[in-house]
């Protein structure tokens, strides 16, 4: 993913842990120069992306030192709380980090972006499925499942703009049997290079044809149909 004499740049929000640090730290195998920004402490820019004057100093350190933009990953994890616990400021600060922040950093990077240049956010399958409870991240997962098209037209011909939404994935690589596995269509739980593998296609000239799109990877959930005593499925609830 290298260019004649310089490196490729990708920004990983979130990149820290989880499946952000996969995706950096595939980036850093082909070569890319990586800026991390998470709220955890490490070797990376640490701060909140809620914050919007935290965007606008990560955002000229990395123009500072690099010129340039060629991938932005916004993986940072939204806050997740219920109807029956959230309050209004926990609502908005989850749609601050996993809906505004994407939002804000495209359009801190625009005059950035280099020729070629791809945006991959991470939405999650929880985009058009639910459990209860979970209202202040499934709204904005949807929120970013939502930008990326409409991006993705205002960005044509300067910058692609993709999604991907991943079901259950388990960051510590851990192999489930029984029916934690068997529910998934592919008899398997995912793992963060099955997330970082398509991030790092969708940024690849592999899929110049490919923008607006998102891509769920959840081993087939949200495509079986669940009814009461079918394909060894019983409600209790």
């Amino acid at each position: 993913m290298s260019t004649e004499g310089k490196s490729k740049v990708a920004v990983v929000t979130g990149g820290a842990n989880g499946i952000g640090k996969c995706i950096a730290d595939e980036f850093r195998k082909q070569g890319v120069d990586v800026y991390v920004i998470d709220l955890a402490k490490g070797d990376h820019f640490v701060g909140d992306i809620s914050d919007k004057s935290v965007l606008e100093t990560f955002a000229e350190k990395v123009i500072t030192e690099s010129g340039g933009v060629d991938y932005l990953i916004n993986n940072a994890l939204p806050l997740m709380k219920g109807i029956e616990d959230c309050s209004y400021e926990d609502f908005q600060y989850a749609l601050s980090v996993g809906v505004t922040a994407p939002f804000y950093l495209t359009k801190l990077f625009l005059p950035f972006f280099r020729e070629g240049a791809s945006i991959v956010n991470i939405s999650s399958s929880r985009d058009r499925m639910s459990q209860p409870q979970t209202e202040s991240y499934t709204a904005a997962k949807g929120g970013i499942a939502a930008l990326t098209h409409a991006l993705a037209v205002s960005l044509a011909g300067k910058v692609r703009v993709n999604s991907v939404s991943p079901g259950w994935i388990d960051t510590d690589y851990t192999e489930y049997e029984g029916a934690d596995a068997v529910q998934h269509p592919v008899g398997r739980v995912g793992n963060p290079m099955d997330i970082a593998n398509m991030v790092l296609y969708l940024c690849s000239d592999k899929a110049g044809f490919i923008t607006g799109e998102n891509i769920c990877i959840d081993g087939g959930m949200t495509k079986l149909m669940i009814y009461h005593e079918d394909n060894g499925w019983e409600y209790k609830g």
